[in-house]
């Protein structure tokens, strides 16, 4: 497996077929290439096939926030989540706050997540289909 920390290599394209695999949709190739250039993007690769991907989006002082931790269901349980959180922790510039998935708090907890402030959401004034999706499911 290669893991690979703030992948400015991840374009659109290939990021859209990993997550429609985990969270089937449809997204704007535009706007995710615009969504991808604001995030450190940690991901893992096996051979050319992106298998995982974790996301952070930071200020770079005050706040930074996962804002999702994904891997193909056939490549969860080998630990993929779990380095993928590690090197999260070791590169982000600040403390990560994230919501879980109900039923997912082991996982995060076993690998040194602490339970914090209750997540809420506030959609836009004008949401789109995108904003009335649940979240995708994380790495269990």
């Amino acid at each position: 497996m290669e893991y690979r920390v703030d992948d400015r290599s991840l374009r659109p394209k290939p990021f859209l077929a990993f997550v429609n695999r985990i969270w089937p949709g449809e997204y704007d190739e535009e706007k995710t290439g615009q969504a991808l250039a604001k995030t450190m993007n940690i991901t893992a690769y096996d051979g050319q096939t992106l298998v995982g991907c974790l996301r952070i989006l930071s200020d770079g002082y005050y706040f930074g926030t996962i804002t999702e931790l994904l891997v193909l269901p056939e490549y969860q349980k080998r630990g993929i989540g779990s380095s993928l959180l590690r090197l999260a922790r070791e590169n982000a510039p600040t403390l990560l706050y994230f919501g879980a998935q109900p039923g997912l708090e082991p996982f995060y907890e076993k690998n040194g997540c602490r339970r914090s402030l209750i997540s809420f959401s506030l959609p836009p004034a004008e949401s789109g289909p995108q904003q009335e999706k649940a979240p995708p499911k994380s790495e269990t």
